[in-house]
């Protein structure tokens, strides 16, 4: 369809292509229905009995969403392929989950990573804390999250069908509530495995249709046609204001300071759920290594590839608003460029991608929807409310929250503008917590006040930045992030030391069960009589290293050899080839000794 006849309506073809791709995503959740509704642990866990590939793909499948394409063409629209840094940072932290972590989340052998602060903590504050974040994440935060999502799918329902937010949250809302209901999380993962596979031909094919366009001319025409600059895959070094907030932060500060949904310092969230559902340790760190090399490494090209076409076909914002005339002007922002360039595709392969498209969807927001019931019925209401109900009635119960959930967080949906508007409030809110996580499994002295102090400083500081610049105010993202990690850091580190440590007898049965690495935990050890961890930390920085290397080495050396600069690609390609059996050899090393 050529742009500039206005919305776009699937015909015959597309349609039945989307129902059949939809009959293939979702028959799994109606196999494993049955097995969902026996038990929470079924339900939220899985029986802690999956593999690696599943669980990795799974991982992989939830942080591939509608709004994640439109977000990685916001930020190239507006700084070029370095502008990805801001996301790209965060490999740092999934590799050292999978190296430092998801042994740990393994052995601690809970339903939920909420289940962790009864076992980390002790007494009233561990059970204030739990149920603090079960608020505070599975309601508030989770519910962000999931707008930011369904903001993405209803830019996208607006070009393809012109459909308002009301229509589109309805109707999404509907699809997901009734998927994620009846599944569980092995529905939810085995439907993830078929709609990744859907998803990455569909932006495999968005991105060939985008090269192929006459204002682009294939991929040589693309690298010699966009902005100077455009291409680079590091920011101008030469200008602070550019290389500061687009990298320097990111791999300095960012990575290991702001928990982000999917990137959380040490684990959590709906990560640390499916490394729980994993059958054992090793398949933990499989699962983890999988989705980090996914995530970074094998995704990132198309969509990048699509959102520097779109600088060609729609230069500006008016060019899009031309184009498309029944486009509501609240959501015109870079971010929509991306679903813009999906009209370009023919009919049938049209249907592929909307399939895709709402496929990713529903995925991300099942997942979602699963981790947010599994805080508020398990580590909520069976905690505090109601410690004796029957393992059906809070299958059902889980059910309820399931749709409430997906209510709340329509409503937000309502007053959010664009994807990086979004993503920088997630970052803001999570900044300063995030040393916190991974400090609180070898230093012994943090407690559960540290926590709750870390929380509730980065909320108050990252809202008030929020509603200042909502207020006019002209503040930098990255000015407020450094200025809600330092605020927050501050204020968790005096109360850690201000309040009393963790009961003696707590730390000990947390070794018993975790036997973590580290000094701090040497006298704990022998009380608990459970010798020397089985983990080192030597090899676990080492495996960190060499997997950083491997997925920065991929994903460079494939920018390079696009934008056609042979030399460096190779070298990439060479230091990532080699990294990559130096890790393979780590990690079967490990294996053999374990």
């Amino acid at each position: 369809m050529a742009a500039g006849s206005g919305p776009l309506i699937l015909d015959s073809l597309d349609k039945w292509v989307v129902a059949g791709c939809l009959v293939a995503a979702f028959a799994p959740a109606l196999f494993f229905a049955r097995r969902a509704g026996k038990s929470t642990g079924e339900f939220f866990g899985s029986g802690g009995a999956a593999p690696w590939w599943l669980v990795g793909t799974s991982m992989v499948a939830t942080t591939f969403s509608t709004d994640t394409p439109n977000l990685v063409t916001d930020l190239v629209r507006k700084d070029g392929v370095s502008g990805n840094w801001v996301w790209w940072a965060f490999c740092l932290t999934g590799m050292a989950t999978v190296f430092f972590y998801a042994r740990l989340w393994r052995r601690s052998g809970v339903l939920t990573d909420l289940e962790f602060y009864e076992l980390r903590y002790a007494g009233r504050p561990a059970a204030f804390l739990r149920g603090f974040r079960a608020v505070y994440l599975g309601l508030f935060f989770n519910c962000v999250i999931m707008a930011t999502v369904t903001l993405a799918a209803v830019k996208i329902a607006n070009v393809f069908l012109g459909w308002d937010r009301l229509t589109t949250v309805l109707f999404c809302g509907v699809l997901c509530v009734v998927f994620s209901a009846i599944s569980g999380l092995w529905g939810v993962m085995a439907t993830d495995l078929v709609q990744f596979a859907i998803a990455m031909v569909g932006v495999f094919a968005a991105a060939w249709f985008a090269l192929d366009h006459e204002a682009v001319g294939g991929l040589s025409g693309l690298v010699a046609n966009v902005e100077p600059g455009a291409f680079d895959l590091l920011p101008d070094l030469s200008d602070p204001e550019a290389w500061v907030p687009l990298l320097l932060i990111p791999l300095a500060v960012q990575w290991w300071a702001v928990w982000y949904p999917g990137a959380e310092p040490g684990g959590g969230s709906y990560v640390a759920q499916r490394m729980l559902a994993a059958k054992d340790e090793r398949h933990a760190v499989l699962a983890t290594l999988w989705f980090t090399v996914a995530h970074y490494a094998l995704r990132p090209w198309p969509w990048i590839l699509v959102a520097l076409a779109s600088t060609l076909v729609y230069p500006t914002l008016d060019d899009i608003g031309a184009a498309f005339p029944g486009l509501d002007p609240a959501l015109l922002g870079d971010d929509i460029a991306y679903p813009a360039m999906l009209t370009l595709l023919p009919h049938g392969l049209l249907g592929l991608l909307a399939a895709s498209l709402l496929c990713a969807y529903v995925s991300t927001m099942s997942t979602h929807l699963n981790w947010g019931a599994s805080y508020l019925v398990h580590d909520l209401y069976r905690r505090f409310g109601n410690a004796e109900s029957s393992e059906r009635h809070l299958v059902r119960l889980s059910r309820v929250v399931t749709v409430l959930l997906m209510v709340a967080s329509g409503s937000l949906v309502f007053v959010l503008s664009t994807a990086k508007e979004a993503f920088d409030l997630l970052l803001s809110i999570g900044a300063g917590t995030g040393l916190l996580y991974l400090l609180r499994w070898f230093w012994s002295r943090i407690n559960a006040w540290s926590e709750v102090s870390a929380m509730a400083a980065s909320l108050a500081v990252s809202v008030g930045f929020f509603m200042a610049r909502k207020g006019g105010a002209d503040i930098a993202s990255h000015i407020s992030l450094l200025a809600t990690v330092g605020i927050t850091t501050g204020v968790w580190v005096a109360v850690t030391v201000a309040t009393p440590a963790v009961d003696r007898a707590t730390l000990v049965e947390f070794v018993r069960r975790i036997r973590p690495a580290g000094r701090s935990w040497a006298a704990i050890r022998e009380e608990a009589g459970v010798g020397a961890s089985p983990d080192s930390l030597g090899q676990g920085l080492l495996g960190w290293a060499l997997g950083c290397t491997f997925v920065y080495s991929a994903l460079l050396g494939t920018g390079h050899l696009l934008a056609g600069r042979s030399a460096p690609g190779f070298l990439c390609a060479g230091l990532a080839m080699a990294s990559g059996i130096a890790l393979l050899r780590l990690l079967n090393a490990k294996e053999s000794t374990s």
